[in-house]
Parts: C-alpha cells; structure tokens; sequence
C-alpha cells in the first residue's frame, strides 16, 4: 500500500489538502495532509527558532511514524524545501518525490529566493543584512510574514480555478508563516539523489512540459537532469493551487505518478547539450585576452600595425538563468565565442563577460555586473568608448531594459537574440525594472536588432510581440532579422543556409551602426 505525505505551501496546513485526501482515501491509499509546526495546529505552535529545520524534523517524525512499504511526499510550493530535506534523510522510506508547482531547490537555497511576492522578498532580504551588520539578538525565526488578504493570493502564485468558497477558506484558515522557514538555507548530503522524481506543473502559472522540454534541449546545462529516465512529468491546466482547483485531477495524478507513470523528456544517449555543440560559422580563431570576468577579442594580434587603433565594440550578455557552479561558463559556450569571434574577424572588438544572473531574483546584480564590464571595455585603450553596441540572448534580454529607457551616448546599438523581454508566467520574483517591453518606448531613435525565432517557445515568443507592438506604437527603430525555422539557440542546434545567414546579417547590421 501507498502513502502519501502532503506538504503545502506557505500559509497553510493540511485542511488545504481536503478534499484531494479525501480522493485519495477511497482508491485505498494512506494520506498524510502534514501541518507543520506553527501553520494552524494549536498543538505545534510556532515558538522562537521555528525555521526550515524545525519543518524537516516535522516530516522526519511523521514519516518514522508511517508502516507502508512505499511514501510518496508530495511538496507543493515552499513545501518542497522540508520535503527535500526530510528525503534527504530518509532516503531509504521515500519512494517517489512530487514537485507540485515548485521550484527545483538546491544545496545552500533558501526559500526567500522564490519568494514571488517581490515587496516580501526584498523585505526579508533586506532585514536580513541589517540584522547581521547589527548583529541584532532576535532571531529571524522569530518573526512572522503575515498572510496574503483575498486580492493579494495571486502575489504568490496564480489563483486560477480556484472556487469562491476555497478562497474564502484560505483567507479564514491561512496564518502567518515563520520568516525563517523561508531565510534559512536548505542542506542536503546527496542522500536522497537517487530518488525517483515526478513534477506536476500548472500551465496557468507558467509551467508547461513543453517549456521543460525546451528547457533540457536550449536551456542552461543545470536543466539536464529533467532528462533523466527517473523524472517524469504532468502538467494541470490550472493555477498555483490545484488541491483546491482541480483536486479531483490531482488526486488522480498522484496515484499515477506513484505507479511510475507521466512524461518523459528525453535526449539521445551520450548527446552533447546543445549550449556546447560547436558555432554554426567556421570562424578562425582571434587573439583573447582574459581580464577579471570579461573576455575581449580582438581584431588583430599584438604587434600588428593596427593593433592598438580604437575600435569599436559589441559587448554580448548571455542568458539565463545559469547555476553558479555551472563549468564552462558562458563565456567558454561555443556560441557566445563564435560571436565574439566573428565580430573580431570583421573589425571591430568582441567582449564576453559572465554576470551573475543565477536566480531571477538576480537581475539586479547582473545588471551592476554588465555596467561594471562596460565600462572595463570602455576604459581599454584598444577600444573606441564613444562607439559600443550591447548584445543580449535568452533571458539575458530582461536586462536591456536600462539602456533601452535611458541610451547613454556611447551606446549605438542594441541587438537582441531571442530573447525574453518581459518576466514570463511564473516569474513573479523579477524586479519590476526590467519590462523592456515597457523600456522600448524611451528609446528614441536608438536602433535595435532583434533576432527572432520562429520555433520560439510560445510564452517567449508572447513577449517577442508584445515589444515589436510597443516598439511599432512609438516609432522605435527595430530592425526584425526573421529566422522562420530557427530554435531557441539555434547557433548550435540548427547549421543551416537560414541560420548561418540571420547570423551573418545580424552582426553586420550592428557593426553597421557601430561603424558608420
């Protein structure tokens, strides 16, 4: 026989899991709806030091108290931390792990990361800080987020589906939820690695199988285990709460996944990742200089009569987000150097930086690290300063949205390559700054490149339109280099005439504006 340990999200207990209990009981299963400590059981009430620990240790007793050859724990939202950590040291119990909706922690997160209330976030993180240059006696987990009111529950996650009554339910029984459950870092030993995986995503929040299958194929490298022949997948056409949208389904989704059933995502065996096969241009190799975190190529070698001449300069901004401890680094991808290299190859300085856009709560930081490396770029002697083009990929595209609403005089262009340029369903965490949707319209008469994709995944290629539509509103000089059979990351997926060419105009087209 199956048991099953829910684990919910922030704010709740087990009443939350209802009627999928209920569900699940009459298949014959054992259900375990967990109320961790100090989440609405007056017989655990929160006390000082309640943090992520104290959860983990919860699920540890809960799950030594259960006699059932097979547990399968569920953990939907933050109820993903405790569960990680509770299989971690129990590996031996657990027979299957369920991301319901949540995100995919790793050794060292904490849950504040994925806070996707953004004025919450910041607040813990900010508190955070102060508390430590102060070195203030309270404890973190001493205090408190309080609750969302009725119209705030879509802050944390879309509300889609879900009935009157259940949200009226969740704004009578929700309770404040410990701040340290959420600031304290998770710690796994690896134990519980070799777990098998199954991730229930809800299309209504922006999770989609298809977005996992792009994900694995064009995505960063930390995306490959979703490849493994242990993980399987489902996908609600719901929001963030399907326990009380679609219990029914649900219900019926865990019994699946328990008996090893769900999608598949799969590559061939021993397939490179696409982000290291080789550049679809057989460009020549050009003089690198590797200073701090940037990488410039240049045009001629040392020594050579033109060497020291000015030239101008295409600074290019991967995508992400990519893990920190992701090796190579971008600037080793065989793209990103193909680019700089190509652009070397015609003139003008190549620049490839690694900025630390790991989370999406990292834009802030990555931007700082983009404007740090411009103006390395800028203060080189072998650089023309007054003439520098920016050049964003992927999810790096959310970061011009600060040159596009204030160009500084230096820069000459901006190129885009199938990029994100509006924080997609589900990236609730993104600082409201970066909307280069909302950014294009300052741009005057700043010119732009945009590479775009014609196998774009959908929710990208959603923003793709929406900015050519603002872009279009107020005359932005937006330069569209169509690529009809391209896929994301198509300079080392797709060697064809048709890629090879986008590229070719493409670069032409900014050293076009750099040059002339």
């Amino acid at each position: 026989m199956t048991a099953f340990v829910l684990v919910s999200g922030p704010f709740t207990g087990g009443w939350v899991w209802q009627e999928v209990t209920a569900r699940l009981g009459e298949s014959g299963a054992e259900v375990y709806p967990a109320t961790l400590t100090g989440m609405g059981d007056p017989r655990r009430p929160a006390g000082p030091g309640t943090d992520l620990e104290t959860h983990i240790e919860d699920l540890v007793r809960l799950i030594d108290e259960i006699d059932a050859p097979e547990v399968v724990i569920v953990g939907h939202d933050y109820g993903i931390h405790p569960v990680l950590g509770a299989a971690d040291r129990r590996p031996e119990r657990i027979a299957r792990i369920v991301y319901l909706d949540a995100g995919m922690p790793q050794d060292g997160d904490a849950a504040v990361a994925l806070v996707p209330d953004q004025a919450v976030r910041e607040g813990l993180l900010q508190q955070g800080g102060q508390r430590q240059r102060q070195r203030q006696r309270q404890s973190e987990s001493d205090r408190r987020i309080p609750p969302p009111q009725r119209d705030e529950w879509q802050l944390w996650g879309s509300t889609e589906g879900v009935p009157a009554e259940a949200l009226a339910r969740m704004d009578r029984l929700a309770v404040p939820q410990p701040a340290g459950t959420l600031t304290q870092p998770l710690r796994l030993s690896g134990a519980g690695s070799g777990i098998p995986t199954t991730g229930v995503l809800c299309a209504a929040n922006g999770a989609s199988i298809e977005m996992v299958e792009f994900l694995v194929r064009s995505g960063p490298p930390q995306y490959r285990w979703l490849a493994d022949p242990r993980v399987t997948f489902f996908e609600l056409a719901t929001g963030h709460w399907p326990m009380l949208s679609v219990p029914g389904e649900l219900a019926d989704v865990l019994l699946r996944a328990a008996a090893g059933e769900g999608h598949r995502v799969t590559t061939a065996p021993g397939e490179r990742p696409g982000h290291l096969r080789p550049f679809l241009l057989d460009v020549e190799e050009r003089p690198r200089e590797r200073v701090g975190e940037v990488d410039l190529y240049l045009p001629d070698p040392p020594g050579a009569p033109d060497a020291d001449r000015p030239r101008p300069a295409v600074v290019f901004v991967h995508g992400g987000p990519v893990a920190a401890d992701a090796r190579p680094t971008p600037r080793d991808w065989p793209a990103y150097v193909g680019y700089c290299r190509y652009v070397a190859s015609l003139g003008a300085v190549g620049a490839m930086l690694d900025h630390r856009l790991h989370g999406l709560a990292d834009y802030a930081r990555s931007a700082e690290d983009v404007a740090a490396a411009v103006e390395r770029v800028r203060a080189d002697p072998r650089v023309d300063g007054d003439r520098i083009a920016l050049w964003y990929f992927s999810g790096g595209g959310l970061l011009s949205a600060d040159p596009l609403a204030e160009p500084p005089p230096w820069l000459r262009c901006v190129a885009m390559t199938y990029p994100v340029l509006a924080p997609l369903p589900g990236w609730g965490m993104v600082d409201a700054r970066f909307r280069p949707v909302q950014a294009v319209s300052r741009a005057g008469r700043l010119p732009v490149v945009l590479t775009r994709v014609g196998l774009e995944n959908e929710a990208i290629a959603a923003t793709v339109g929406e900015f050519l539509s603002a872009a279009e509103d107020c005359e932005a000089g937006v330069e569209v280099v169509d690529v009809p059979l391209g896929h994301h990351g198509f300079e080392t997926v797709d060697l064809t005439e048709e890629t090879r060419g986008a590229v070719d105009r493409a670069v032409r087209s900014v050293l076009g504006h750099l040059m002339g």
